[in-house]
């Protein structure tokens, strides 16, 4: 291919698609769709919704069944490299994936596009950081202060003794729950999108309250996406 684009599309609002990432939907050939488990159908449907929404030529669409993730992380970055580098293989022109978010916070596909060595530019997206902080009228950092990004296992091994604010990803254990009663959580799921939840308080009075409602979405939806901020 020519060139390769990122697109970040936000974190679940077709609404937090930039200009600039119109601009650039608008310049492809061919977008890729990267279909994952059924449990997560409503995300390739909302890549569709913003292709028809925001591109005003009928453009192809090439979809391929992602590969699951297991423990191994490396070796599912190998094996969908590989993927990618097949779908590249086959087209002409511009393409482009869709990146829930912002392509540089927790994905792997600009490693990916380093890795095969294709031309690529990344178009910023809305991160489900910076929904969070909005949907709660946060500001994340304190005068002079710190933040800390990172994920649930980080958290279960244990937090900065310094750490005062800390926004976490990825957290299917719950570690929050083994945390003191010292602080604050601003917690939010599904941002963005008509499903959104947000729980804020003292971790002490309302982390059973989100354990309980995040299980019955989960149940309810087949899948979970939150994130959180912990204030010391």
């Amino acid at each position: 291919m020519e060139k390769v684009l990122l697109i970040g599309i936000g974190a679940g609002d077709p609404e937090y698609v930039t200009v600039q990432a119109v601009n650039a939907l608008n310049t492809v050939d061919v977008f890729f769709v990267l279909e994952k488990a059924a449990e997560q159908e409503d995300l390739v449907a909302l890549r569709r919704e913003i292709v028809e929404r925001y591109v005003h030529e009928p453009v192809r669409m090439v979809a391929a069944a992602d590969p699951p993730r297991g423990r191994d992380v490396e070796a599912w970055r190998a094996e969908r490299a590989r993927l990618v580098s097949g779908l590249l293989a086959e087209e002409t022109g511009v393409g482009a994936f869709l990146v829930w978010g912002d392509p540089s916070l927790y994905d792997g596909m600009i490693d990916i596009l380093e890795r095969l060595g294709v031309a690529y530019e990344v178009i910023p997206g809305i991160s489900a950081v910076s929904a969070l902080a909005a949907r709660h009228r946060l500001v994340l950092n304190r005068v002079a202060g710190d933040v800390l990004v990172t994920t649930g296992r980080r958290v279960a091994a244990g937090l900065p003794d310094d750490a005062r604010d800390v926004v976490v990803m990825l957290d299917s254990k719950l570690a929050f729950t083994a945390l003191d009663g010292e602080w604050e959580i601003y917690w939010g799921a599904y941002l963005g999108t008509p499903d959104e939840i947000l729980i804020s308080g003292r971790l002490s009075e309302v982390a059973d309250e989100i354990v309980r409602v995040r299980a019955e979405a989960r149940t309810r939806k087949g899948w979970m996406f939150d994130t959180y901020l912990l204030r010391r």
